[in-house]
């Protein structure tokens, strides 16, 4: 499995719709992504302004080309590349739990 954990700062005024404009990248890759097994968006307590995107897809391949590629990422990139306060912090991840086996089920 390949796993991203997503850190993203949204510049003051932006935030709703930034969520809004995510929520349709991950509705769209939890649905229509083959390769895609999760994509979460989470919203940090202490500052709302800053949301971290937990992703797992069964294999690079699927999230550089599958979803990378997919109609409703490229519609978030567009919508929403004003809005980031800075560079998103990206960290990849191998999964250990649950093992990749009972991915899916």
């Amino acid at each position: 499995m390949f796993a991203l954990f997503v850190t993203v700062k949204i510049k003051p005024g932006h935030r709703d719709e930034f969520i809004e404009a995510t929520m349709g990248d991950a509705i769209g890759s939890n649905n229509d992504e083959p390769g895609c097994l999760r994509f979460d968006v989470l919203e940090d307590n202490n500052d709302p302004n800053t949301v971290y995107l937990y992703e797992v897809y069964k294999d690079r391949t699927a999230w550089e080309i599958a979803h990378r590629s997919a109609p409703h990422y490229t519609k978030w990139r567009e919508t929403v590349s004003d809005w980031f306060d800075g560079d998103p912090q990206r960290v990849e991840l191998s999964t250990l739990y649950p093992p990749d086996a009972d991915w899916g089920k």
